[in-house]
């Protein structure tokens, strides 16, 4: 960072409702310079233009019996009001110019992340490492309708974090599955658009160890106020023991499934488990008593998928349906929840179809049998 920025950047106030955040990066700390740097310039400017239409006004007013003046072309002021703005301009554009392309530089990465944006939730996928989540808003439905009290970080908190290392270069790969996104955290001065096809590129190296909030800053649909961002950057030590356990719970994750697959699970227990995953992952769009919502979401409670056509019931969960939102859960959610929800959905609210789906069952649709 040039001195002159670093002056404008630690001498302003470290947080205000008002300004730009200077941010917890090097680069973000620029950004702020530059804006600090251009408002000043733009500031200096409005007092001499106005200072000296004001001056002119009240010294050259006619009650004081001024006489206008009559002239034409003046080569030198001529040549002045374009000279002294060029030299500006450039004055800000070099810094500018130089801070944009360090921000577009995400080469000789330590870490790469893939983050993938669907309606609603966030998709990390750490390259180096065989780690990948979803994360989703964890704020409370009950603050959102009003019945509890907003807690303090009131649609800014998920159930799971992308956890980085501090000290450390790390590129995020930016795309959509669905609809245009945009991943958005001001404390790394990172905002790129998540767009489905493309994969666009951003870094960032955190400084100090914290938890930094952003949001999705793109209009996405009906929740694109309910996709927050939460990052936890770490010590290095603590990150890589953080990669380890991440890595330890995915593989016995991965047992587990296999283990699901040789066995069946009960009506009660395909039920229970089956509820809890609708209402966590199915009721924002089919609502709770699988009524959905007229003319946006279908209804799910008597509907001819959930009554006849089982393998299309499971079809659609795992690979969702192109050109509307019901987007795939093959990532998102086990075969063992995948099998649960979809016996849930085919005996509740008055389905009754006395269906059971096991786990073997939507691994043989994954298969293509």
């Amino acid at each position: 960072m040039s001195a002159p920025m670093m002056v404008l950047a630690t001498s302003a106030s470290e947080r205000s409702d008002l300004n730009l955040r200077p941010g917890v990066t090097d680069i973000s700390q620029e950004v702020y310079g530059l804006h600090m740097m251009m408002f000043y310039i733009c500031i200096a400017i409005a007092v001499i233009v106005f200072g000296v239409m004001f001056y002119s006004m009240v010294k050259h007013r006619k009650s004081k019996g001024a006489k206008p003046a009559h002239f034409h072309d003046n080569v030198k002021v001529e040549i002045a009001w374009t000279v002294v703005p060029f030299l500006i301009l450039i004055a800000m554009a070099v810094p500018a110019a130089n801070t944009l392309i360090e921000m577009e530089d995400a080469s000789k990465a330590d870490i790469t992340v893939l983050v993938t944006g669907s309606q609603w939730k966030w998709h990390y996928k750490y390259m180096d490492n065989d780690v990948e989540f979803f994360s989703t808003m964890a704020t409370q439905q009950e603050q959102i309708r009003n019945k509890f009290t907003k807690g303090e970080n009131y649609l800014l908190e998920v159930d799971r974090p992308l956890v980085i290392p501090t000290g450390k270069k790390v590129r995020f790969l930016i795309t959509s599955d669905d609809v245009i996104h945009s991943w958005w955290v001001p404390d790394f001065a990172v905002k790129k658009d998540a767009n489905p096809g493309f994969i666009n590129e951003a870094w960032t190296n955190v400084n100090v160890p914290g938890v930094y909030r952003g949001q999705c800053a793109e209009l996405c649909g009906k929740d694109h106020g309910f996709m927050p961002i939460v990052v936890i950057a770490k010590d290095p030590v603590d990150y890589a023991a953080w990669i380890d356990e991440q890595e330890a719970i995915a593989l016995r994750a991965k047992e587990e499934e296999q283990r699901l697959l040789a066995m069946n699970m009960s009506m009660e227990e395909l039920m229970a488990d089956g509820k809890r995953v609708h209402e966590a992952v199915c009721a924002a769009c089919h609502m709770p008593n699988g009524e959905g919502l007229a003319g946006v979401f279908p209804a799910i409670k008597g509907s001819s998928i959930a009554l006849n056509d089982k393998p299309a019931h499971i079809d659609i969960i795992v690979y969702g349906k192109a050109g509307t939102a019901m987007q795939s859960f093959a990532k998102q959610l086990t075969m063992s929840e995948i099998a649960a929800v979809v016996t849930y959905q085919r005996n509740a609210w008055g389905n009754n179809t006395g269906d059971m789906v096991q786990a073997k069952d939507v691994n043989a649709i994954m298969n293509g049998n």
